[in-house]
């Protein structure tokens, strides 16, 4: 590998109950990159008329989850009222903070007829200090994202900063994610504006400073590397990071740095002591051993 690589992660083929994601974080070797701690690749995934996905209400703490789509559509619902439709281009970022619950479900348009599903799901770890915040939630619309193009090459900033500009998507720490799209024979300099920064490969024909990168693979870069990331075809990749938050644990679908407050979250969930997402009534139960249950989003 080029001496600006420190680490590539191939991804985890992650089943999620009638479709499958491919899990980059967190990995064997690379629990977080900044603040983000879990990233999946959902899809692209078929369904027939009739089918799509149903994700059912479960927990969240100490994190924000973040649903940013290429194609399809999801409807989410929560335990503090929000019910709210996502689509390609837009943002739903959902603060879970001392504790919410949510689903994601196909809506009734896209069960009417074959639809496909595609998209990136990341989950942020809040500072220690807002771990415990109100839980909230907020959808941007697409128009609303600082978007650019620069010889070939697109670029949607999806929150944070970068290139001197600001997404309005409210963060609790400094981070980038940025969507960056290529036209045949483009190029793209990325600067090392924090100090952990990785590239995610959503579709082959990438290379950075001259090395080759397969398709889904996730690129830690080495800290103050600038590096060209080219194109020979019409091609696609995510950039994430940001600053470290410290040092997390996660367990299921709970995230935090105090694992008392893990304990406590599992006895939450388990004794209904969460909140309940006004419309829904089922929900995924507490898992023995969360790398071989249902995987919520």
């Amino acid at each position: 590998m080029v001496d600006t690589i420190q680490q590539l992660i191939e991804p985890h083929i992650q089943d999620l109950g009638g479709f499958q994601a491919r899990r980059l974080l967190p990995s064997k070797t690379l629990t977080m990159v900044g603040p983000f701690i879990f990233f999946d690749h959902l899809g692209p995934a078929v369904f027939p008329p009739g089918k799509g996905v149903d994700v059912r209400p479960h927990p969240h703490i100490n994190l924000a989850t973040v649903t940013y789509l290429f194609e399809g559509a999801f409807l989410h619902r929560d335990s503090i009222g929000s019910v709210q439709e996502i689509r390609p281009g837009e943002v739903n970022w959902m603060t879970a903070g001392r504790g919410i619950v949510h689903s994601e479900r196909s809506p009734d348009a896209e069960r009417s007829q074959e639809s496909t599903l595609h998209g990136i799901q990341i989950w942020v770890a809040l500072p220690t200090e807002h771990e415990e915040t109100a839980p909230a939630f907020s959808h941007y619309p697409a128009s609303e994202l600082p978007a650019w193009e620069i010889d070939g090459v697109s670029c949607v900033l999806i929150a944070g900063a970068a290139f001197a500009r600001t997404s309005p998507v409210q963060t609790f720490s400094p981070l980038i994610y940025l969507d960056v799209q290529f036209t045949p024979g483009s190029q793209f300099s990325l600067p090392s504006d924090y100090s952990e920064q990785a590239i995610y490969s959503v579709t082959p024909g990438l290379k950075i400073d001259g090395e080759e990168i397969a398709q889904h693979c996730l690129i830690l870069l080495k800290p103050g590397a600038t590096v060209s990331i080219a194109a020979e075809t019409a091609a696609r990749c995510m950039v994430i990071g940001g600053e470290p938050v410290g040092e997390r644990i996660k367990w299921w679908n709970f995230v935090s740095s105090n694992p008392e407050r893990i304990d406590r979250a599992k006895q939450d969930w388990q004794q209904g002591r969460f909140d309940r997402v006004p419309g829904e009534t089922e929900l995924i139960p507490l898992p023995e051993e969360p790398q071989h249950q249902e995987q919520p989003l």
